[in-house]
């Protein structure tokens, strides 16, 4: 379960008519924090990144399935997301358990600075020059001036 403030600041962002993705970082930063704090660990920053997003779907961000990415991952996404339309009975304490537990047993470095640079360097990598582009220019509309 998310934690109070984090659910508060991605309601807000809401509120402020900020995309659901915006919405959804929120609950990736607060997995990284927990990552860092060593709650828990993670295989990869994209584990981390998929547990905050899964996260943010189930909290009832409005965050579509990927267009692209494996079937199980679409699939799993989508589950998530009707999960967050709908108020859903309690967990099972046995299932959640057994996933903390296997999370305990992965590694720390996975929310480290260089990491997270390595992560976001590759993401970038993928898009086009002009898609980048299109990014700053809006990203420096919203700049206060």
């Amino acid at each position: 379960m998310p934690e109070k403030e984090t659910l508060e600041r991605a309601e807000e962002d809401k509120k402020e008519g900020k995309a659901p993705s915006t919405q959804a970082g929120e609950f990736v930063r607060e997995e990284i924090e927990h990552v860092r704090e060593g709650k828990h660990g993670a295989r990869s920053t994209k584990q981390a990144i998929a547990i905050g997003l899964s996260k943010a779907r189930r909290a009832g961000v409005n965050l579509p399935p990927p267009k692209k990415g494996s079937k199980k991952t679409r699939k799993q996404a989508a589950r998530d997301l009707k999960k967050g339309k709908k108020k859903t009975a309690k967990k099972s304490a046995k299932r959640s358990r057994a996933t903390s537990r296997a999370l305990k047993r992965e590694g720390h470095s996975a929310a480290s600075k260089r990491a997270l640079s390595r992560q976001a360097h590759a993401a970038a990598r993928k898009r086009s020059a002009a898609s980048r582009s299109r990014s700053a220019k809006k990203a420096a509309k919203t700049r206060k001036k």
